[in-house]
């Protein structure tokens, strides 16, 4: 699992279907890199989340046949960011 911030949602009108309806969202890492990740809980711009990656993000989706590698597994509701 690793914490990230969310920047905003990813709208695609066209998709696998293995990506089924689920809402996509941006998120940036620690780095500042981008992800794409799939979002079941409704997650807002500039939310602190958990994610999970790897096969087990497909369990996290809540549907094992949505083909991802990192899924929003929760939004944090406190946090303090280390500064460092």
């Amino acid at each position: 699992m690793e914490i990230m911030q969310v920047m905003g949602p990813l709208v695609c009108t066209r998709r696998v279907d293995g990506l089924r309806d689920i809402s996509l969202r941006v998120l940036r890492d620690r780095y500042g890199k981008p992800n794409v990740a799939v979002d079941p809980v409704g997650c807002r711009p500039g939310n602190w989340v958990y994610t999970s990656s790897g096969s087990a993000a497909r369990y996290a989706a809540g549907d094992f046949r949505i083909h991802t590698d990192l899924t929003v597994a929760g939004i944090i509701d406190f946090w303090e960011a280390d500064s460092s």
